[in-house]
């Protein structure tokens, strides 16, 4: 009897040893929707010049459900520039960041198709850099151009 409760002493505080080594993961980093508001070029392009082409510029205007804001996207090496963009066409998204930091961009087409949804996962949102993975594991990386919600 005394060898079974020295038995049961012994596995005891090797439990309790073994669970204290176990890494508790980190919470999640829940990212403020207003902290994309503004200009961002991207910084991964696979162009021969190191000079940003592709950008997005994220606003703070409401569509008409209040669920979505709009921001456009264009990529200067095709020669499309943000003026070029016709207002809720093609380039133009709707967009949401949600406590999950799923960010959903749904990207208007003007030329009768239907709305493009995309869902990326926010890895990263600072004042001057912004990384989100799209469901393939892609890591995108982004660049604030100019001062915040510029």
């Amino acid at each position: 009897m005394k060898t079974k409760s020295i038995l049961f002493s012994v596995l005891a505080l090797i439990a309790v040893t073994m669970t204290s080594c176990w890494e508790n993961p980190a919470p999640e980093q829940v990212f403020n929707e207003e902290d994309l508001l503004g200009l961002w070029a991207k910084t991964n392009a696979s162009y021969s010049d190191s000079v940003p082409v592709v950008f997005v510029r994220f606003t703070d205007e409401m569509d008409s459900t209040g669920e979505y804001k709009y921001g456009r996207e264009w990529d200067e090496s095709e020669d499309i520039y943000e003026e070029d963009l016709k207002p809720y066409g093609n380039g133009w998204f709707k967009y949401k960041l949600d406590i999950k930091n799923d960010l959903t961009e749904i990207h208007l087409m003007d030329n009768g198709g239907a709305d493009v949804p995309k869902i990326y996962r926010v890895v990263k949102l600072t004042e001057y850099e912004l990384q989100y993975k799209d469901q393939y594991g892609k890591t995108h990386y982004w660049s604030r151009c100019g001062s915040a919600k510029e």
